[in-house]
């Protein structure tokens, strides 16, 4: 019997492990300030390696593309072997990552550092996140939140970081952020020391979940990855183009634009940990409806708006946007019971993956015809939200 199945059961009665929660959400956040620590340092690189847009979207491409094809593969190996204890591995590639960034000498050091980034992001996730459900004492989406939300403030302290501490000291400060990593991997290692001693002492009980027809599984399981799709091409374009797109706009120098994607990223953070408490309350599929299409009239008008409003429109976005993610995993993972590990590597995965392939594509678009062509584009996505109405109804799911 797998895993998951085995200490569902228990995890009411053993209660939320907070510390734990904390824990693997601080380590969440170290692993994505590295994260985006890339894609902030975009206009310095591009500057200093006279990159284009479209070498930019391959970076970004090199870095989500390794997570992705790596992400679903580790799920379903540690669906089958759970392996806590491997979550400090990752962190040590992230370490290195940030050290080729730090220090590289041509665009190929660049692309590698990236790609060992993605290699960390793909160790860290899958495991990471059945740690904080196992540690979730049965609030699913509070856990899922939490553990979300470290990594949205991380990727939301990127560019601040880069503003105030990269621009001014020059790229090779970049290292300095590598003490961060060592810091979380020791850490990682403590958590993983926890969990495999819950998973071994949780005591196995039928697995009792619900199972809907294979049909409808693999239907709700493509609506729901089309979702994802949709936002993160939306994501792709504001973290890897939003701070070109205010500098275009609006003539800001780079530490001006970082603060603007701060904002969107900040926004991000928030909304992915209302959107788990709220779908404790209300179900993750309410949370769904309102978060992908409910965004949409937001993202329409922020092309079209001056700068301040461009500000508010940034936070708001990223807040309704952001909630959808914790709520698309948790329905997913209700759907196919016991496949914890799969399901985060493939959303997770996916979600790295899509962000990508859009950050190339739209690198390209931006060559060919301008910057603010891009955001106009890519307002017009959420309406694809409207595909929730083929995922199945609450009443039909655990949990729901």
């Amino acid at each position: 019997m797998r895993a998951d199945a085995t200490t569902t059961g228990t995890m009411a009665a053993t209660g939320t492990a907070w510390g734990i929660l904390t824990a693997i959400s601080l380590c969440h956040t170290i692993n994505d300030v590295m994260q985006s620590m890339l894609a902030a340092i975009y206009p310095l690189l591009r500057v200093e390696f006279d990159l284009t847009y479209a070498q930019i979207g391959v970076m970004t491409f090199a870095f989500q593309v390794t997570a992705s094809l790596l992400q679903p593969l580790i799920g379903m190996a540690t669906d089958r072997h759970p392996q806590p204890r491997s979550l400090p591995f990752g962190m040590a590639s992230t370490f290195c990552g940030v050290l080729l960034l730090a220090f590289a000498h041509h665009y190929g050091m660049l692309l590698a550092g990236a790609m060992l980034i993605g290699v960390g992001s793909a160790v860290f996730h899958p495991e990471s996140s059945r740690v904080a459900r196992l540690a979730s004492g049965g609030r699913f989406g509070t856990a899922q939140s939490l553990f979300q939300m470290g990594g949205n403030f991380g990727q939301s302290l990127g560019p601040l970081l880069a503003a105030f501490i990269v621009v001014p000291l020059g790229r090779p400060a970049v290292a300095w952020f590598a003490v961060a990593a060592a810091l979380g991997g020791a850490l990682l290692w403590h958590v993983g020391q926890w969990a495999e001693g819950r998973r071994r002492a949780a005591t196995a009980k039928p697995d009792t979940a619900l199972r809907l027809p294979r049909a409808v599984v693999i239907r709700a399981i493509a609506v729901l990855a089309i979702l994802t799709f949709t936002k993160n091409i939306y994501t792709a374009s504001m973290s890897s183009y939003f701070t070109f797109f205010t500098i275009e706009k609006f003539g800001l120098g780079p530490q001006g634009a970082q603060i603007m994607l701060f904002l969107f990223l900040g926004g991000m953070a928030a909304g992915v940990i209302l959107g788990g408490i709220v779908g404790d309350r209300i179900g993750p599929l309410r949370v769904i409806w309102f978060s992908i299409l409910g965004v949409l009239p937001f993202t329409l008008l922020l092309p079209h708006v001056g700068l301040a409003a461009t500000g508010v429109l940034a936070i708001i976005i990223g807040l309704i946007l952001a909630s959808a993610f914790p709520a698309i995993v948790v329905f997913a993972q209700e759907l196919v019971p016991g496949r914890t590990g799969t399901i985060a590597g493939l959303f997770f995965g996916f979600s790295f993956g899509m962000g990508g392939i859009a950050a190339a594509a739209l690198g390209v678009l931006a060559d060919a015809q301008g910057i603010e062509r891009v955001f106009v584009l890519c307002s017009f996505l959420p309406i694809l939200g409207l595909l929730t109405i083929f995922l199945p109804r609450p009443g039909r799911l655990i949990g729901g």
